[in-house]
């Protein structure tokens, strides 16, 4: 075996080749090293990333469902509002069905007292028109036979039949307040001649002719006709043109009853 020895300050070569592949070899492996750690965290980062992504979605998905709910919790609100709001309504409808059907049936007593009493009034009526002044008989007798018929119809109902007869009493009360004069026909010494009848309130009903030869009024006391002298003449003219708005108001000496029988 030989030896080879060197001098002072040398170094053998294979140890220096050693060495250097050595040193070659140091700086590779860390590098490698290295991009192992830099992988390690990327894909660490990578999946924080998507760790992140997830919690935020999941916090998105749970807003969303939060904001649903609350939007839930407010229709919920306004349909049980709603519900308790048409239940107080149908109970009212309730009690206003009841309340209806109590008035029917106290509607039916009700009229079956109402028809009699308007039939004995329009009976009343038509014995007060017997007995009244003679004036527009054919129109009044009219009235009362449309009273009569109005009464036995089912098509009219129980206001209207009151209203009707009513309204008959309120047209014979007023004409106890007004004067009117309309031409009509009048048995003079057993001939039929037309004549202009003269009503002031219910205290007169006179007569004159066109030709104002003939002028007469009712004696509610006998029943009958009877004529006016002709003092009477002119005022029962002017008393025709004022009840038909040819001439102004006057005072006029009309022939009427007195209470003691007299006349005036």
């Amino acid at each position: 075996m030989r030896y080879h020895f060197f001098g002072p300050g040398k170094v053998p070569r294979i140890a220096v080749i050693a060495g250097g592949l050595c040193l070659l070899a140091g700086p590779a492996a860390g590098d490698q090293r290295v991009n192992e750690m830099l992988a390690v965290q990327q894909s660490a980062t990578a999946d924080d990333r998507q760790a992140q992504a997830e919690v935020n979605a999941l916090a998105d998905e749970t807003q969303e469902a939060v904001s649903e709910y609350r939007v839930r919790l407010q229709e919920l609100d306004r349909i049980r509002r709603y519900n308790d709001n048409l239940q107080r309504t149908i109970d009212d409808q309730d009690r206003e069905k009841a309340s209806l059907t109590r008035q029917i049936n106290e509607f039916g007593d009700l009229e079956q007292g109402i028809v009699p009493l308007l039939m004995d009034m329009v009976e009343d009526l038509d014995r007060f028109i017997s007995l009244d002044v003679p004036f527009l008989m054919d129109t009044r007798r009219d009235m009362l036979t449309d009273l009569r018929d109005l009464m036995d119809r089912a098509d009219v109902s129980i206001a209207e039949k009151y209203r009707q007869v009513m309204g008959a009493y309120q047209t014979e009360a007023a004409i106890g307040r007004n004067m009117e004069s309309y031409p009509g026909e009048l048995e003079i010494g057993g001939v039929n001649r037309k004549v202009d009848f003269l009503r002031v309130g219910r205290v007169l009903l006179a007569y004159q002719t066109p030709d104002r030869e003939e002028t007469g009024y009712w004696d509610t006391r006998s029943g009958e006709w009877r004529s006016l002298d002709d003092s009477y003449r002119s005022p029962i003219t002017v008393g025709i043109r004022m009840a038909r708005r040819l001439a102004p108001p006057d005072i006029l000496t009309l022939p009427i009853a007195a209470p003691e029988g007299g006349r005036s």
